[in-house]
């Protein structure tokens, strides 16, 4: 049994390697750093989706593997062990399997502090199926064959991801029919009106079709993915027609770690509520903190922010 208690950040996410690491070079010989995550490779969600629209690409360079996350870190200072968390207690992370840790094999690691950088679970292909890298490139090759062989596309959602899927597919394949459809008047509404007239002018340049203003209504089988033709239906009554669609849209709080010790830390969306500190909103718990997309800070959900 281990008895040193560390830092572990859980999920290593743009936000919890950025966070890792620099709590361990802040703590380096007083309290180790450990980051869990249960991929074998760095989630590049903002590469992932344009590997998704050509195989004329190599795949592989999509993924990072987390081997060298503390690097460039104090000697020691740090540790990236691959397992899922289980759940916690107050003072135990407890894992799917068991790993080494400082000599030792163990699946349930103890924690002085706890900082939950989980994110937010997003569709394919900003986030993949499976955990290994293997998954990962099968996946991506096998969507970018799907969107080479369609000739009438439809992507879902205008934000970032969906705007940069629909412009690239729209670059690099001319010939293609792409209809960009948002619920909002504006794309990437989260962002100043003036950005989304640039957006909106260069989809027009390339002769990208919009539907803006009305919500898809998504049906719950999915859509073919076999080239069949199929109509997208909005819930203003008026649909499209494709035959390959590019979900965009939604983002799900990863937050059912903490909503396990405190459920009322969680916001009615499933967000992590916090303190102007990061420290979760239960003083039962000041040891724990909540970074990144699935912390509700009121911030851009992007990883600069």
């Amino acid at each position: 049994m281990l008895m040193a208690r560390y830092i572990v950040v859980v999920g290593g996410s743009y936000v919890g390697v950025n966070t890792a690491q620099r709590l361990a070079d802040a703590f380096a010989g007083r309290m180790p750093v450990v980051l869990i995550e249960k991929n074998s490779h760095f989630q590049h969600l903002f590469a992932f989706p344009r590997y998704a629209v050509t195989a004329d690409v190599d795949t592989h360079k999509a993924f990072i593997p987390y081997i060298g996350t503390f690097a460039k870190c104090t000697p020691g200072s740090g540790t990236t062990v691959q397992a899922k968390v289980l759940g916690l207690d107050k003072d135990t992370i407890h894992l799917d399997r068991e790993v080494s840790l400082d000599g030792q094999t163990v699946n349930k690691i103890p924690y002085a502090y706890l900082v939950v950088a989980t994110g937010t679970k997003l569709s394919p292909p900003s986030s993949l199926p499976g955990t290994e890298k293997l998954d990962g490139y099968t996946y991506l090759r096998k969507h970018a064959q799907k969107v080479k062989r369609s000739s009438n596309i439809a992507v879902l959602g205008g934000g970032a991801v969906g705007v940069q899927m629909a412009t690239d597919i729209k670059e690099l394949y001319p010939e293609k029919s792409v209809t960009l459809l948002h619920s909002r008047l504006n794309l990437m509404n989260h962002f100043d009106s003036r950005l989304s007239d640039i957006v909106v002018a260069r989809c027009h340049e390339l002769g990208i079709k919009l539907k803006l203003g009305s919500r898809v209504k998504i049906p719950v089988q999915g859509y073919p993915t076999d080239g069949s033709p199929f109509e997208v239906n909005l819930e203003d009554g008026s649909s499209v027609s494709a035959d390959f669609a590019i979900i965009c849209t939604g983002q799900t709080p990863q937050s059912s770690l903490i909503q396990s010790v405190a459920p009322q830390s969680i916001d009615e969306k499933g967000f992590i509520k916090t303190l102007k500190s990061l420290q979760i909103d239960d003083q039962d718990h000041p040891n724990i903190f909540a970074v990144g997309d699935v912390a509700a800070t009121g911030a851009h959900k992007a990883a600069k922010p």
